[in-house]
């Protein structure tokens, strides 16, 4: 009896069932994640490397970005390898540990990432609304100090879910109908009650995302009102241009992840290969998209990645 007590509160390994209904497709669905991660590889260490390089690119701006594309690779690189070996050899097993260390990196990336765009919006806030004191209220020292206090704050509302698990009593199945794991699709599995976790995953949310994207509307909605009462349609054109990018991201990040709770809370029919295909595509297409939305829409990046790989740029 005291064995089965112990296995219980520390299985040794979960078994990730991958994409249940399509096993037949495994092979063939993997190519395009390898393909999507390879690209937000490659992507953000080239944003990271001229970021790093450019002295012209240490600007806040460009500082929250290189933050964002960090965090990125930590949350694609996070669950793509495990789903490729998963989906290509089989590999499907992954330890107590191992499940506990993905789910926290998974959680702790997103968080900063929603923490990240809304620094985002406050430097495009300062930016407009203030100019003539942009780099006195954004100096590297309060940039330093925003970026640690994103990183504290994401941990001390993630890390608690660590020991939320390991507190359950694992008794029942070990097998985990999805690709990765994630707080509340392993706490399921436990045979005790569960309603901290649920009601601790409930106002994670809240706490952060929602907190983020309320600061976020307020700053875009003063940006808006100062931009309006701008002289000229040139002027207003030039500093909605500027932030842009970052609207462009802000949708590709939290438009995905309302649907999936939407979906979640509401899509009772939705078959579920589609939903665990969808929470795939949600931690490894931003990735890939966010260096290109910003290479493409800001022309300080855009004009150093040109010379990076011009034929000038290599002499």
């Amino acid at each position: 009896m005291a064995t089965f007590n112990l296995s219980s509160y520390n299985p040794s390994s979960f078994t990730l069932v991958g994409i249940p209904g399509l096993e037949k497709f495994h092979v063939w669905i993997a190519i395009p994640f390898c393909v999507i991660y390879l690209v937000a590889i490659v992507g953000n260490c080239v944003l990271l490397y001229l970021i790093a390089r450019e002295h012209s690119l240490h600007e806040p701006m460009f500082l929250f970005l290189s933050m964002l594309a960090q965090t990125d690779l930590i949350l694609s690189s996070t669950t793509v390898p495990k789903l490729l070996s998963n989906l290509w050899f089989g590999d499907k097993k992954i330890t107590f540990s191992g499940c506990l260390t993905q789910m926290f990196f998974l959680h702790f990336s997103c968080a900063v990432d929603s923490a990240t765009l809304m620094a985002m919006a406050y430097d495009r806030y300062v930016a407009i609304c203030s100019p003539l004191r942009y780099t006195t209220i954004l100096t590297h020292q309060v940039i330093s100090k925003i970026m640690v206090g994103i990183v504290i704050r994401s941990f001390c509302v993630i890390f608690p879910v660590v020991f939320l698990l390991k507190r359950l009593p694992f008794c029942r199945t070990h097998v985990i109908p999805h690709t990765y794991c994630e707080h509340i699709g392993v706490a399921r599995l436990s045979c005790a009650d569960i309603s901290i976790n649920i009601w601790y995953g409930f106002a994670v949310p809240i706490i952060t995302v929602l907190s983020d994207i309320a600061l976020i509307v307020v700053s875009y909605t003063l940006i808006l009102r100062v931009v309006f009462h701008l002289p000229s349609h040139g002027t207003r054109q030039k500093a909605l241009g500027t932030c842009g990018s970052h609207i462009c991201v802000i949708l590709m990040f939290y438009t995905p992840l309302f649907f999936s709770i939407l979906v979640h809370r509401f899509g009772h029919n939705v078959p579920r290969h589609v939903l665990i295909l969808f929470a795939n595509l949600y931690v490894v297409i931003p990735p890939a998209l966010n260096p290109i939305v910003y290479g493409v829409k800001t022309k300080q990046i855009r004009d150093k990645f040109l010379l990076l790989f011009s034929p000038k740029g290599t002499q």
